[in-house]
């Protein structure tokens, strides 16, 4: 399954998902890469901020890493909040992650072709333009 795009394909990997790595999280509460993760956190995920601007903070009962080489323990899902042209950037610090994330989920409005096949040709499979947050609502918490 490289890329997730059927609702029950998506509705699954929510609810098997524990741990979620937010690249460009943001302390800004009207910012969805705020209200999104806080949305994820109050529905029982952990979730591990990564963003150099707030290094060090705290959000989500968790310290902000710069990178996500940072992270040394599994994630589930890295849910992405970067413009698309940032992605390639971010490449390879999603190869290297050991052991490398399940999923990389571009919220809505991200696509990156070149990312995406690498990512797929790496095994990780990808959600490409959705939204964690809607999901989430409409095909998990609606169904208990």
């Amino acid at each position: 399954m490289p890329q997730i795009d059927q609702p029950f394909e998506v509705a699954e990997r929510l609810r098997s998902a524990r741990v979620v790595a937010v690249l460009g999280a943001h302390v800004e509460p009207y910012r969805a890469a705020f209200y999104v993760p806080d949305y994820l956190f109050h529905h029982g995920y952990r979730i591990l901020p990564v963003n150099p601007q707030f290094a060090g903070q705290t959000l989500w009962n968790e310290t902000v890493v710069s990178t996500l080489k940072e992270i040394t323990e599994a994630v589930d899902i890295v849910d992405v909040f970067r413009r698309p042209e940032a992605l390639s950037e971010h490449l390879a610090d999603f190869l290297a992650m050991r052991p490398p994330p399940k999923l990389v989920w571009l919220q809505l409005g991200i696509r990156h072709a070149a990312v995406k096949e690498a990512l797929i040709a790496a095994g990780i499979d990808v959600v490409e333009d959705r939204c964690a947050l809607a999901d989430h609502r409409a095909l998990v918490a609606s169904r208990g």
